[in-house]
């Protein structure tokens, strides 16, 4: 099975870099799977999907760190997000918002095609920008009913819908979806768990 695992970040993946002796570039080629950094957010991601992606890749995974709205996740568990939504892609109707999808011009939820029975499913949102604000938390809870948010997995669901490629979004919880309160996370925590899972699926499953 050839794999592409897609991260936005190199820092989100530094053990696996260090685990499997990887040059530190943002698109590495290996005999069973690559590796793709995107940038932060939806636009960079889909955009450096735009160049690499294609039906060579038996798995796109997506993995990185994100915020839960559940606090019955602990932080530092890895999570599998089986539905992304585009939370922002709309239009504000004087107090109410209109999807995509109510304004009749395509859909922002997309899902998972690959499925991994040993982590939780949970539904996601993807954001320009995270919640860090009461007011816009609660709005947000309300209208979609999100466990986590990320700023890039809806966008890789739907690249790979288009394209008809199996796909998997699997996450570390690094804090809790509350105001703004850098010194409560647990982003360290979170990136070794992510790393350690991360390894031992592409040494186990990938070559099964």
């Amino acid at each position: 099975m050839k794999v592409l695992v897609v991260a936005a970040t190199q820092e989100e993946l530094t053990k696996v870099y260090e685990h499997f002796d990887l040059p530190k570039k943002d698109f590495i080629e290996s005999p069973n799977f690559d590796i793709l950094i995107t940038g932060v957010g939806m636009t960079a991601t889909a955009f450096s999907l735009g160049h690499q992606l294609d039906k060579k890749y038996d798995l796109v995974l997506n993995v990185g760190i994100a915020g839960s709205f559940d606090k019955n996740i602990p932080l530092g568990d890895l999570v599998n997000v089986y539905q992304d939504t585009f939370a922002e892609l709309g239009a504000e109707d004087h107090d109410n918002f209109l999807t995509i999808d109510e304004l009749g011009f395509g859909k922002n939820t997309f899902h998972a095609t690959y499925d991994i029975i040993s982590i939780s499913k949970v539904k996601g949102i993807t954001v320009n920008k995270v919640h860090g604000n009461a007011d816009s938390i609660e709005k947000t809870r309300q209208r979609f009913s999100p466990q986590v948010e990320s700023m890039e997995g809806a966008a890789v669901l739907y690249a790979c819908e288009k394209l008809n490629i199996p796909c998997l979004q699997v996450r570390s919880i690094s804090n809790y979806v509350t105001p703004r309160a850098k010194e409560n996370w647990k982003i360290g925590l979170a990136i070794k768990n992510l790393n350690k899972w991360l390894i031992d699926f592409l040494t186990t499953d990938v070559n099964r």
